[in-house]
């Protein structure tokens, strides 16, 4: 049988009643405090103070402190006036049995309407979060399939050129030559008719023939000897990223280059687990196109294992950290993919052209568990980097707006 607490104190305003109860030492947790239109409990075992109010009141806008030895109610009357009591001055315990029966239902269909509301936004952020993933993953494939349909386009019109340009260059070779068998012919002729009036003059033309000949065998002694040929060698700087020497950032490059080739040969193989495995699978990039097959197929369990490992044989990798916490994702194991995303940006430094995409991955995935943690500041902060190194992106710039929605409260999906 609880103990009926009595001393308690209670003030009212016209539009507010404050009710002050004495714990009596009771710790804040182990008080319990049910709040409805016409009832107030307050219990604290073995003490319990309940109310029966004189006037109804708007339990939407009441409140409730628990502080300092005392819980401080502030009740909104419905009504701007004095109330006479704060109880009603009835003795009808079966009217009271029904007031408090009636209470207690309204108040359990408030918390099971809650639940149902958090239950209703955790499921949707999480198809957010899905759709996210999907738009990006499909993003980077239709950007791949236009990289490779535009390069095909180049190809087949610097091949049409080229073939267009044989096709000139055969024409005005035959045209040249039909050209030199004309003069050919015109000079045969014209040799023939010199011969025939020649013959005419008798030794006269014979003599001037030959001294022409000679005149034409000095002139080709005097020529030049022709010039030797040559081959002239040139050569391009390698060129690793795509952009021009001109402008690259040398240096963050090299650093890049140099950190990836560290990470491809620091295999760690001493454990004495890891010396029972196969060779192919004490290979880090093995074990990650094995991850990849798991989480394609929906096996983010198996996908993770691949990846564990794979870092367990080399911690420099970021592409395993950043796959790792995609599959973490999956599984809801929103802690642990900040964590392998985290690791990921860490280890994408410098910031190159040749990691930009794997960077923007990875700041998305943080920020995606971010948000499903509620969140929303720090997974806005990682939208903004990912859109700042994909600035034409939509889909990051729609989701950009939606987290700045939500975080101003003006997101129609939230209210």
């Amino acid at each position: 049988m609880p103990l009926l607490v009595t001393d308690y104190s209670w003030t009212q305003t016209d539009s507010t009643v404050f009710i002050s109860v004495p714990l009596k030492g009771r710790k804040v947790e182990k008080v319990d405090i049910v709040s409805t239109e016409e009832y107030l409990k307050v219990h604290y075992p073995p003490y319990l103070f309940e109310a029966f109010l004189f006037e109804p009141v708007d339990d939407d806008r009441s409140t409730a402190k628990v502080g300092n030895g005392v819980a401080v109610i502030s009740l909104s009357k419905r009504t701007n006036k004095v109330w006479e009591h704060l109880m009603i001055t009835t003795n009808d315990k079966e009217k009271k049995k029904e007031i408090r029966e009636r209470a207690l239902l309204t108040y359990q269909e408030k918390l099971s309407s809650e639940s149902r509301s958090k239950v209703e936004k955790q499921h949707a952020e999480k198809k957010y979060a899905l759709e996210i993933m999907m738009k990006l993953e499909k993003e980077e494939r239709d950007s791949i399939q236009k990289m490779k349909d535009n390069e095909r386009e180049k190809t087949t019109a610097e091949l049409a050129a080229w073939q267009l340009r044989q096709k000139q260059k055969a024409e005005e070779e035959a045209q040249l030559k039909l050209q030199s068998q004309r003069d050919n012919q015109n000079k045969r002729a014209m040799t023939e008719k010199k011969w025939t009036e020649g013959s005419v003059g008798g030794t006269v033309n014979l003599d001037q023939r030959g001294n022409s000949e000679g005149k034409s065998k000095r002139k080709q002694a005097n020529l030049p000897a022709p010039r030797l040929t040559g081959n002239i060698q040139v050569t391009f700087t390698p060129r690793i990223f795509p952009t021009a020497l001109r402008e690259s950032r040398v240096p963050e490059e090299e650093d890049w280059l140099k950190k990836q080739a560290e990470a491809r040969r620091a295999v760690n193989a001493d454990d004495k687990e890891l010396k029972d495995l196969k060779e192919e699978e004490r290979n880090p990039d093995w074990l990650k196109d094995k991850g990849d097959k798991y989480f394609a197929s929906g096996d983010y369990l198996s996908a993770v294992n691949a990846y564990s490992l794979a870092i367990r044989l080399n911690r420099k990798i970021p592409a395993l950290y950043s796959n790792r916490a995609a599959c973490h994702l999956k599984l809801k194991n929103l802690h642990k993919a900040i964590e392998d995303s985290s690791q990921a940006l860490d280890l994408l430094t410098p910031p190159v052209v040749a990691n930009a995409a794997a960077r923007a991955r990875a700041h998305v995935r943080r920020g995606s568990a971010f948000c499903q943690l509620q969140l929303y500041a720090e997974g806005l902060q990682d939208y903004q980097a990912a859109l700042k190194i994909s600035p034409h992106n939509e889909v990051l710039q729609a989701d950009t707006q939606r987290i700045k929605d939500i975080i101003q409260g003006t997101d129609p999906e939230t209210q």
